[in-house]
């Protein structure tokens, strides 16, 4: 952890820095003296901001109108993660990435935490074979596959009763920040669509996804705001499930297709930007191709809310097996990585979560999940607009995945003797402890997604409540995590 705030950074007060930069452009910062922010992650930033010189080069009115990071920022593959970015006149791919709609989605079933525990042994058995081993058993026609890139939940659910793990249940009045995404049609996508010609069960839907993504059992430990717990159908000991996930392949296709038309429609008479972000204007020269992207981007949107619903439905068929029957009811679904195209303005969301008010007076849920084996939290947003109503979507890394690959091993076997993580690998099978290779690779995966590659959860969801973003709701703990 860094011991001192970056000498680049001004300190505004408690909740905020601001990030002064060539441009002028407003960047602040939501986090508390006590939540650590990268050097690296403000290198990235300020490459970023170089995208006002292109911006700039394109169009005297297109231009970057503000920039909020998250109290989880930190580093990432271009544009850091935690980044929220307003812009006029142009939309910017790769301020999105290609996990395009990566979120959350939280559950609360009707069994308590002491209904669980017990069956911990037969539930990790039944969570392994449904993930990993065959048993997820999810069958889709192509109509509902193209229903679901399409239109979301609503489009595949048009299409005849699902083939899956459990009954499904979709409710009046459930919770989600989009249940669909309108595309037009689904044609860069067509091989998925018919892949199997009939119902065809493939690898991709149901899938976790790799790096920070997960599938995890929580019970409620503590309640911070009663009345909106009880609303969204919260008390303590309740289980729940978290799933965080996104659109695997098909949102790097999409977000490939992104940067290749971006290139392909760069001005030939200007050289392309030297730190490769490619923006795309929002002018009749670019109406043909920002439509081909918009519509692949609202079909992988689309099948990532559909992957989160299965996986929430096989995470409820294991506890069905193990322990018996139960109900579940959406919390809500939550996505980190989208934009919101305006008339003439672009929010981009990377790594960061809405945070908005809502009808209800509750306030938007806002799920923060910490690392793996650490507390998460649900709060409420408070459409704060100096944080352009948004909020972090996790605790943020502290430690590069190639660092915290080389951590300690003590440190490793303290952890996996204290929590349980299902993996494709079981680790306790005497047929794959002998393999020491087999072991080592895996043991390497797992350090890099371990605790101390992370920040503290309790002061970044501090940082939130401070600077009046979101108030926490509820405190989950952790009873096992399925890792890809």
């Amino acid at each position: 952890m860094l011991k001192r705030t970056d000498p680049r950074l001004v300190r505004l007060d408690e909740s905020w820095t601001t990030l002064p930069n060539p441009y002028d452009i407003p960047v602040e910062i939501c986090a508390a003296p006590g939540v650590p922010i990268e050097p690296a992650a403000l290198d990235e930033l300020l490459t970023v901001l170089d995208t006002q010189r292109s911006l700039e080069a394109l169009s005297p009115d297109a231009r970057i109108e503000r920039v909020v990071c998250t109290p989880d920022f930190h580093k990432g593959a271009g544009i850091p993660i935690g980044t929220v970015l307003q812009t006029r006149g142009a939309l910017v791919p790769q301020a999105v990435g290609n996990d395009i709609n990566c979120g959350m989605r939280v559950e609360a079933t009707t069994l308590s935490v002491e209904q669980v525990r017990p069956r911990l042994d037969e539930l990790e058995r039944r969570l392994r074979h449904l993930f990993f081993e065959g048993g997820r058993h999810i069958g889709l026609t192509p109509a509902q596959r193209e229903g679901l890139l399409r239109a979301g939940l609503p489009g595949l659910l048009a299409h005849g009763p699902l083939d899956t793990p459990v009954q499904h249940t979709v409710r009046d009045g459930d919770r989600l920040h989009a249940s669909g995404f309108p595309a037009e049609h689904a044609e860069e996508f067509r091989d998925w669509v018919h892949s199997g010609g009939g119902t065809s069960y493939d690898s991709i839907i149901g899938g976790v996804g790799g790096g920070n993504h997960f599938a995890e059992l929580q019970y409620v430990a503590a309640v911070h705001d009663g009345p909106t717990a009880y609303a969204w159908g919260l008390a303590p000991g309740r289980v729940v499930t978290m799933v965080h996930s996104g659109s695997l392949s098909l949102g790097h296709q999409a977000g490939a297709t992104g940067r290749d038309l971006a290139r392909k429609g760069w001005p030939t008479r200007l050289p392309q930007p030297a730190n490769g972000i490619l923006p795309m204007l929002l002018d009749d020269s670019t109406r043909q191709m920002r439509r081909r992207y918009l519509t692949s981007f609202a079909n992988a949107a689309n099948f990532a809310v559909g992957n989160r619903y299965f996986l929430s439905l096989m995470l409820r068929a294991g506890l069905t097996g193990a322990v018996g029957e139960l109900d579940a009811r959406l919390v809500y679904d939550a996505p980190h990585n989208l934009l919101w195209p305006g008339e003439d303005m672009v929010l981009h969301r990377k790594g960061a979560t809405p945070a908005g008010r809502s009808d209800d007076g509750w306030g938007e849920p806002v799920i923060v999940p910490g690392s793996m084996g650490a507390p998460s939290y649900l709060l409420r947003g408070l459409g704060n607009e100096r944080a352009l109503g948004s909020a972090c979507h996790g605790a943020g890394r502290s430690v590069p995945r190639g660092a915290a690959a080389r951590g300690s091993d003590a440190e490793l076997d303290a952890f996996l003797r204290e929590f349980r993580v299902v993996t494709p690998l079981n680790h306790r099978d005497p047929a794959v402890a002998t393999r020491r290779d087999i072991i080592a690779a895996w043991r390497r995966d797992l350090k890099q997604e371990a605790p101390w590659a992370y920040k503290e959860v309790l002061p970044v969801v501090d940082s939130l409540r401070t600077a009046g973003v979101a108030e926490p709701v509820v405190e989950l703990r952790p009873l096992l995590t399925v890792k890809g």
